[in-house]
């Protein structure tokens, strides 16, 4: 952070303040601020950024949409959830207006405008958002990329957080499937969606096979994580409270 402020200093003195490198070094203290844990100060200096690029650059520039979408996200990491999505659902008006509804973009808006909508309390507006982006992201990008494949993991996940634990379990069973032939067993988000999978299995009242399912995963996260991992060590702890669980099951 020390360096990024001494950078800024710099190139505001040499470049000056309008310079797109000093705008471009301002975009990056603010994120660094928010991934230190300050998402309010953050969202302050992209507040203030914005105005200045609105200026300079003008209010459909690639930057200043940009600078919109780092906004609305450190704004709702510092807690208004419904503001973040308000603000993505401005975004996404212009962005369709600018780039066109298949642009990556404006896809990445819709996503994140879905998130927010769920984050704010609406996740059954947030699964029906994302059902709609993952037609829309399967017909432009394939249904093995990356991004179509993410959007189903959230898809699925806003689904049981609506209600439908059966639903969502079906749903991140069918992608694990998918996750494997695309990915491989080794993958982060392979690992990711059995985690997710056995969570759903579970919520949806099948204690003794998420406890099962947990256990199965432990093993492969200790082989390509290691024991320290942050991803393994809340494996252990939703395997001892899904063995819990199914214990509390069989007792009764």
């Amino acid at each position: 952070m020390d360096d990024l402020e001494q950078l800024l200093t710099d190139q505001q003195r040499v470049l000056g303040p309008d310079h797109p490198d000093t705008l471009t070094a301002r975009n990056n203290l603010a994120y660094w601020r928010g991934m230190a844990g300050d998402a309010a100060g953050a969202a302050a200096a992209l507040e203030q950024l914005l105005t200045d690029r609105e200026r300079v650059l003008g209010p459909d520039h690639p930057h200043t949409l940009a600078t919109r979408s780092n906004l609305a996200h450190w704004r709702g990491m510092a807690g208004d959830a419904a503001g973040a999505a308000a603000a993505f659902e401005q975004l996404l008006t212009d962005r369709e207006r600018v780039l066109g509804p298949d642009h990556p973009h404006t896809l990445t808006a819709r996503n994140n405008l879905a998130h927010w909508r769920g984050e704010a309390g609406d996740a059954a507006g947030a699964a029906a958002a994302f059902g709609d982006v993952l037609t829309v992201m399967v017909r432009v990008l394939g249904p093995d990329h990356p991004k179509t494949l993410t959007t189903r993991q959230s898809l699925a996940y806003w689904r049981g957080t609506a209600g439908d634990a059966a639903g969502a379990a079906v749903a991140f069973e069918e992608l694990l499937t998918d996750m494997l032939r695309v990915l491989g067993p080794d993958h982060p988000d392979t690992l990711t969606t059995r985690n997710n999978l056995a969570r759903w299995w579970g919520t949806a009242g099948d204690a003794a096979g998420a406890a099962v399912a947990f256990e199965e995963l432990l093993t492969d996260m200790l082989r390509v994580l290691g024991p320290d991992h942050p991803l393994t060590l809340a494996t252990r702890d939703n395997l001892a409270y899904w063995r819990s669980e199914a214990g509390k099951a069989v007792a009764h």
